[in-house]
């Protein structure tokens, strides 16, 4: 008779309710649930029950992620195809990347019968199966599916690639989330009740965790065990010794270990099958098996004596390797747990190999770092080999640290080895890395120490790369001799050896340039960059091309290109380059901010903040965004993103790393009345734009200056707006900014005017706006002039909102709290779509909360909705 304790799905009838409605709306358009809970909770086991009350209407398949150290790519998606078999393996099985793979999954669950995809256990999910989680959620309407993606929060720290996806798709219309709760106290009694357990101690020890009470429970009840591993230990030691043998080889087999591979290691043993499934530790999916419990496999392994668990690791690599096409992930996993130095060389360098096919670059530096803890006894050129490949993967995930140090290691094998070509490749690449991380002065002296290193071999693609490095150097430093000096040379050799990746760099740095310096050649050249990259599968390069066009629309206010700016976010997003992703985010930032759309760029530079990285830029283009947003409207804590963002700057001389901060921070010390601070504040900045001579920040620095009273006539170099300000004409001034779409610069531009007229027409704008502190100048040039009746504008609440929520987010949560979604708040407010995406973002974050459930649930904790209406009998 099985030991298990049923619960019956206690207190999870409304989140079979709430699954059951998202079903439904499937039929129409197609639907992504997330299912977060802590280990244990129960959503396995909600989601079983929910796939059995439905399997008459819908069908339902079942992809996991894996416990591996590190996770086999796609994993889910392979246990998927095992089930639907025809196209989706064969683009599986042929490394598809993770776009092309979601285009066949679409087209595949075409069906007129619904169907359920469960991907469980995603906060183990490999980089590749994220990147199809998040393109999913932004197709899946076209399709009538619902996905249910199942995850523990409890393991979701902020640095946690799961956290990121959860973000992206916060507010996307078809992504719903649900939290399962433990179990309350009144459950917890009524389960105890019949084993005469104290419920109130049960309650205390387990917190409510339905697989901690059911194991406690299980374990006879006559004492509450302290851990929950006693009381699955305890458990298995009523069972056969046969069967003891048994559970440690699923227990060391992460997620479930096939029939046919447990009969061939548990030979015997295998019999005892029967009596784990009876006692409730183990449970049948298709043709494997797994624990109940993934808590109680870890109990269960970690119990295992050291000695013991080698031998069985080596049983299960033996087997594994002999089997028809392993996979390497698994392999290795193994291997490393057997002490298997050979193997894990061998098995975790094709898993990286795999992984990076598959856009699992996180996934592939793990495996590069497993074979390197192994690789000691290598001879010092695959060393050096596997240090570059282990590198790039890092350099791809802004993991810049790692990446320097292991670019460094292997720089000293390339020296050890006399190898100068490679010794000097490895120096450029090095070079690159410093620059990404924001030391721009030691990645000039890696770049110039390569290239005398390479000058000795000619015509070579070593060469060309080191040349056209040193132009993105002097690209970046805004050096348009050094930009075309470097990189003609570097495409000099392209053109003569037939070198792409060489030609496509090339023309990114020189068109970037001419771009920037408003050379009309310059964008037929970045934009062929990218063409050919994208052309030749270099993605890299391609969302290099688009990140330098977003600077170069960002710098010069070219607005009229922002669609660009989009394209290049989609094509980044969709081929998991997050890091490129996140600069075209933060560059959207400052369009919208320079378009007066200031919610959206507070909520977008917050979005990027939200993710820790470590490439210096990036950061501080996001931290500009949001102080000004905050300054600008009058709102507290501006300036530690400013002071944060100038510390980051000082690393460097370069412009757009140090003008944005020094502008920024010039502009709300004029705003705060004092202007003694500007000098302090531009001068290093101001002093390298006349230098560079780049109009743009040139122009913006010294006309904060002139509002300082430090200049008089503007430079001879500056952008025309700004000139025309600082030579008073600020009519015409206001007219350019205006044509250009910068309301808040045009009012700026009126403040100068000694008319009543203009002056209350400034002050009008700025009022719409919400720039406060502004507004206040205005209206005391207003009095100052005489005037009367000046309009006050909108009334700062007399009391600030406990939450710090606007009266528009308010506005937002009440209707969600009435169940409208994000379409249907948009329809009621007249807001487009997008701009409701960012106040619910906004919401959550200030609410702290990762849903809209739990916003509502929050809010009304805190009593900050309005009472619905109650019947009157």
């Amino acid at each position: 008779m099985s030991t298990t304790i049923e619960t019956d799905l206690l207190e999870r009838g409304p989140f079979l309710v709430e699954l059951g409605q998202r079903l439904e709306e499937s039929r129409v358009a197609g639907r992504l649930v997330l299912l977060g809970g802590e280990a244990g909770v129960g959503k396995t086991v909600l989601l079983r029950r929910f796939c059995l009350l439905h399997r008459e209407t819908a069908r339902a398949f079942w992809g996991a992620c894996d416990p591996l150290f590190t996770p086999r790519p796609l994993g889910p998606l392979f246990d998927i195809a095992e089930r639907t078999g025809g196209v989706l393996a064969a683009a599986l099985q042929q490394g598809g990347k993770p776009h092309e793979v979601v285009d066949v999954l679409l087209r595949v669950l075409q069906s007129p019968r619904p169907i359920i995809i469960i991907l469980e256990d995603v906060h183990w999910a490999d980089e590749a199966t994220l990147d199809v989680l998040r393109l999913v959620a932004r197709r899946v309407e076209a399709v009538p599916v619902l996905f249910v993606a199942s995850y523990r929060d409890d393991e979701l720290d902020r640095f946690h690639p799961l956290r990121t996806v959860l973000g992206d798709l916060a507010t996307l219309p078809a992504v719903s989330r649900l939290r399962l709760l433990p179990l309350s106290p009144a459950s917890v009694e009524a389960l105890a009740r019949p084993y005469g357990v104290d419920a109130d101690d049960l309650y205390r020890k387990t917190g409510g965790n339905p697989f901690y009470v059911t194991e406690v429970l299980s374990a006879g009840g006559a004492e509450v065990p302290p851990t929950v591993r006693d009381a699955v230990l305890a458990r298995v030691a009523r069972l056969h010794p046969a069967v003891q043998r048994l559970l440690e080889y699923v227990a060391i087999v992460p997620a479930r270990v096939e029939l046919s591979l447990l009969e061939t290691l548990a030979g015997d043993a295998f019999t005892g099958l029967d009596e784990c499934l009876s006692s409730g530790m183990l449970q049948v999916e298709r043709a494997a098996v797994a624990f109940r419990h993934e808590l109680a496999r870890l109990a269960v392994e970690d119990a295992i004596p050291g000695h013991r668990r080698i031998e069985l690791h080596r049983s299960v690599l033996s087997v594994l390797a002999a089997s028809a096409a392993p996979d390497p992930a698994r392999l290795a996993h193994h291997a490393e747990a057997a002490d298997d130095a050979e193997a894990v060389l061998r098995y975790a360098r094709a898993a990286a190999e795999r992984a990076a096919l598959a856009h699992a670059h996180r996934e592939a530096a793990a495996q590069y770092a497993r074979a390197l803890r192994f690789a000691e006894d290598l001879p010092l050129e695959t060393r050096a080999d596997l240090l570059e490949r282990r590198a790039y993967e890092c350099y791809l995930t802004d993991q810049f640290d790692e990446a320097i140090e292991t670019q460094r290691r292997a720089l000293e094998y390339r020296r050890r080895l006399g190898d100068r070509l490679k010794e000097g490749d490895s120096l450029r690449v090095l070079s690159r890395l410093l620059w990404c991380a924001g030391y721009t002065e030691a990645a000039d002296k890696a770049g110039q120490e390569a290239l005398a290193l390479l000058e000795r071999f000619p015509h070579t693609h070593e060469l060309a790369m080191a040349y056209s490095n040193l132009s993105s150097l002097c690209m970046n430093a805004e050096d348009p001799e050094g930009t075309l000096a470097w990189g003609t040379r570097a495409m000099e050799i392209a053109q003569r050896l037939d070198d792409r990746e060489v030609l496509v760099h090339g023309l990114n740095n020189i068109g970037t340039m001419e771009l920037l310096i408003g050379a009309p050649e310059g964008r037929e050249k970045l934009e062929r960059s990218i063409e050919l990259a994208e052309q030749a599968g270099l993605e890299e390069h391609a969302g290099r091309g688009y990140i330098n066009l977003a600077w170069a629309i960002a710098r010069t206010r070219a607005y009229a290109l922002a669609d660009r700016l989009t394209a290049g976010i989609e094509y980044c997003s969709e081929r998991g380059l997050d890091l490129w992703w996140l600069y075209m985010i933060v560059y959207r930032a400052r369009l919208e901010l320079d378009q007066g759309r200031w919610t959206e760029a507070a909520d977008s530079a917050a979005f990027v903040l939200r993710h820790p990285r470590s490439a210096a830029l990036l950061r501080i283009l996001g931290l500009v965004v949001l102080g000004l947003v905050r300054a600008r409207r009058g709102d507290p804590e501006h300036w530690p993103p400013l002071d944060e963002a100038r510390a980051l700057a000082e690393r460097t001389r370069e412009l757009q790393h140090t003008a944005p901060v020094a502008a920024a921070r010039a502009e709300v010390a004029w705003l705060e009345g004092n202007a003694g601070a500007i000098d302090d504040d531009t001068r290093r900045a101001f002093e390298r734009a006349l230098e560079v001579g780049d109009p743009w920040t040139t122009g913006e620095l010294a006309y904060w200056r002139w509002r300082a009273g430090l200049l008089e006539a503007p430079p001879a170099r500056a952008e025309k707006p700004y000139a025309l300000q600082i030579a008073g004409e600020w009519e015409r001034a206001a007219k350019l900014w205006t044509e250009m779409g910068c309301p808040y610069e045009a009012a700026l531009a009126r403040a100068d005017a000694d008319d009543e007229a203009v002056l209350r027409r400034s002050l009008e704008e700025l009022q719409r706006l919400g720039a406060r502190p502004a507004a206040t100048i205005i209206v005391r040039r207003l009095r100052q002039l005489g005037a009367r009746d000046i309009p006050r504008g909108p009334r700062p609440a007399t009391r600030a909102h406990p939450a710090g929520l606007t009266s528009r987010e308010m506005e937002v949560l009440e209707l969600i709290a009435k169940g409208l979604r994000n379409t249907e708040v948009a329809q009621q407010l007249h807001l487009s779509l997008r701009t409701v995406d960012h106040h619910v973002s906004a919401v959550l974050a200030k609410l702290g909360v990762r849903s809209r459930t739990e916003a509502v649930a929050e809010a009304a904790r805190r009593g900050l909705l309005t009472p619905t209406p109650q019947a009157h009998a």
